[in-house]
């Protein structure tokens, strides 16, 4: 079993969600991680599942559940000016952008805009969040249409496993 403190999530539902479009270069990694992560060992309640759809199924999605998650985990790759493999995470804190720029997002997610911005926004807004949403992001280098990612998102991959598997195990971890 790998490393991880599972005390931390017994009697936990935990949600790990990769969030990105296939076939983006170093974007596709959500999707792509996704089967690695779910071959591994995880605790009962550990979900893992590709978010790679839009926003508004998403919400839906959570709705209809008959138990909410206690903890969800989003990854993807995102743009945010930081240097190309370096991973980082956050505890999503919940703020939401003025009431103009939800309905411009809730718009885009009905357009089938897959973003994870796109995502907390319009999840949030419709209360379909637990309180404890943490997010693991890894900054693209290439993001034109192809298969296959970078060499500098490629040797950050198990950077980027091992960290959604911490943040899954033991919630926020800086």
């Amino acid at each position: 079993m790998a490393v991880g403190s599972m005390h931390d999530v017994i009697g936990m539902q935990v949600l790990i969600a990769g969030v990105g479009y296939p076939f983006l270069r170093d974007l596709s990694i959500g999707p792509v991680l996704v089967p690695e992560l779910q071959r591994q060992d995880w605790p009962p309640g550990v979900e893992v599942d590709d978010w790679s759809i839009g926003p508004i199924h998403i919400v839906q999605r959570l709705e209809v559940r008959p138990h909410p998650y206690d903890r969800i985990v989003l990854f993807a790759a995102v743009e945010r000016g930081r240097e190309p493999g370096q991973v980082s995470s956050y505890r999503w804190s919940g703020d939401l952008p003025d009431a103009e720029e939800i309905q411009q997002r809730v718009g885009e997610a009905v357009m089938g805009v897959i973003s994870l911005d796109n995502l907390l926004i319009v999840g949030q807004h419709f209360g379909a969040f637990p309180s404890d949403v943490v997010v693991v992001e890894i900054e693209p280098e290439d993001t034109g249409w192809g298969a296959g990612f970078t060499p500098r998102i490629e040797g950050a991959l198990g950077e980027t496993v091992a960290t959604v598997r911490r943040a899954a195990l033991d919630g926020y971890v800086d």
